[in-house]
């Protein structure tokens, strides 16, 4: 949204505040005289209101990380909210509909993936992300539509790997398994280019397409780098996976019941698990998409923005 205004358009979000951070992000956003509706994906009067007048509109509104939450809930908010964006986008003659999907359609440990590789999703988020997409595309004839299958995002403003640098900062780091899992992290900078991209490039209607980061980099080589721009040496103590993940489990079947969102769950694992490397040519080819950002630089710059919210 930020970029989009300091290249000069207009811009809205419709979003949420259902968190300390995400009033945060409000203010900053409203800082940057941006217009912001606070509603959700599922209510048609507010994403009716939100696109009038819009000509482009990024869909990256989903439910992800929540626990405790019915598959219901994830359905009624990633394939009913998509249904009621996109048919508002339609009504208000929304001229290219950019939507936010995740590589987590895919299988992972299965070599190189490409676009057209085979989608099976094995958790509840990448399964109603999935029926997402086949909205999107049953809309084929309605709204030119292009459908981004975006990597591990990470950056200023992004806090999803604010846990593991505090972690190695406070020296508390243990590896899990070999740490030989591969992960295709995309700095946000370069998804901001690629998102960009597909909202002006005319080749990109009705194509799916991954949006890799820079470079593939095992979970040791992460965790590396991580430490090296804190100033510290890379942690060395493993524990094997297999208990770890018994413990994940277990730590599930006690604790959600209650309402307790456990210290370690299987999803939490998957850091230390699942494995992806992306061809991403589709994006290259198309879009004339290049990341730029290594993750050494990239971690440096998270790092440095983490510092300057006082959350290192």
């Amino acid at each position: 949204a930020v970029a989009c205004r300091q290249r000069g358009d207009s811009v809205r979000i419709l979003s949420q505040t259902n968190t300390s951070i995400e009033q945060q992000n409000l203010e900053e956003l409203k800082e940057q005289g941006i217009d912001v509706i606070i509603g959700s994906v599922s209510d048609r009067r507010v994403v009716a209101r939100s696109v009038k007048d819009i000509e482009v509109v990024f869909h990256m509104a989903a439910a992800q990380h929540e626990t405790g939450m019915s598959n219901e809930y994830f359905h009624h908010v990633n394939v009913d909210g998509t249904r009621s964006l996109l048919s508002s986008s339609v009504d208000a003659g929304v001229s290219r509909f950019v939507h936010g999907s995740t590589i987590g359609v895919y299988q992972a440990d299965r070599g190189t993936v490409r676009d057209d590789s085979p989608t099976i999703p094995d958790n509840i988020y990448g399964v109603t992300k999935l029926k997402a997409e086949e909205v999107v595309q049953s809309y084929q004839d309605r709204i030119p539509w292009v459908i981004m299958r975006i990597s591990e995002t990470y950056g200023p403003s992004d806090r999803r790997l604010l846990k593991l640098f505090k972690g190695i900062e406070k020296r508390r780091f243990a590896h899990i398994g070999r740490g030989a899992n591969l992960h295709h992290p995309v700095y946000v900078d370069d998804l901001i280019e690629a998102v960009l991209l597909a909202a002006k490039v005319d080749a990109a209607v009705g194509q799916t397409m991954v949006i890799p980061g820079f470079e593939v980099v095992t979970s040791r080589q992460m965790v590396g780098a991580i430490a090296e721009v804190l100033g510290l040496p890379s942690p060395k103590w493993t524990v094997p996976l297999a208990p770890m993940w018994a413990v994940a489990v277990v730590m599930e079947w006690v604790l959600r019941p209650f309402g307790i969102n456990p210290p370690l769950h299987r999803r939490r694992m998957h850091f230390f698990i699942k494995s992806f490397e992306f061809a991403g040519s589709e994006a290259r080819l198309i879009l004339g998409y290049e990341p730029k950002v290594s993750f050494a630089d990239g971690a440096r710059r998270t790092a440095d923005w983490y510092r300057e919210q006082g959350l290192l």
